[in-house]
């Protein structure tokens, strides 16, 4: 059994660009950056970010097209993918990519939104094609308790 879970939140690197199919389900990518501070080998705090891009499907992918633009705060939970290409001048590059099961909005509230309606957690939870498996390989699915996480 494996599995693939990530969850990132950051901010939106550039407004989402929404596109259909030609079946007509809706696409929309976006990019967002994380920050963290790390020690170089002189010991002098760095600022480093990581890029990730995001894809998101159907009335998820509509919704984030309509609420998200750059520079907003989100949480992202999905599927990474590490995708690898060659770039103009022929180097090998890396991306990290993201196919998003669940986005949420930080920034803000309502006022941050045209006409001041921002979407409810269900319009934009689980309402893409991923779904991740709930039962385990005899069938049986139990929720955790507080007692069961570690921390």
């Amino acid at each position: 059994m494996s599995f693939n879970k990530i969850i990132v939140v950051g901010n939106l690197g550039r407004d989402p660009e929404l596109r259909y199919t030609p079946q007509g389900t809706a696409v929309c990518d976006f990019s967002i950056a994380t920050n963290e501070k790390r020690r170089d080998k002189s010991g002098e705090m760095q600022d480093v970010t990581t890029w990730f891009k995001v894809t998101t499907w159907n009335k998820q992918a509509e919704v984030a097209s309509k609420y998200l633009s750059k520079g907003k705060s989100v949480y992202i939970e999905g599927r990474l993918r590490l995708e690898e290409y060659t770039d103009r001048e022929g180097k090998n590059r890396v991306s990290l990519e993201i196919n998003a099961s669940d986005i949420q909005f930080l920034s803000g509230g309502n006022e941050n939104f045209s006409g001041g309606n921002a979407p409810s957690s269900n319009e934009f939870s689980k309402s893409n094609d991923y779904e991740p498996e709930t039962t385990n390989s005899g069938g049986n699915f139990s929720t955790p308790s507080d007692d069961d996480i570690p921390f």
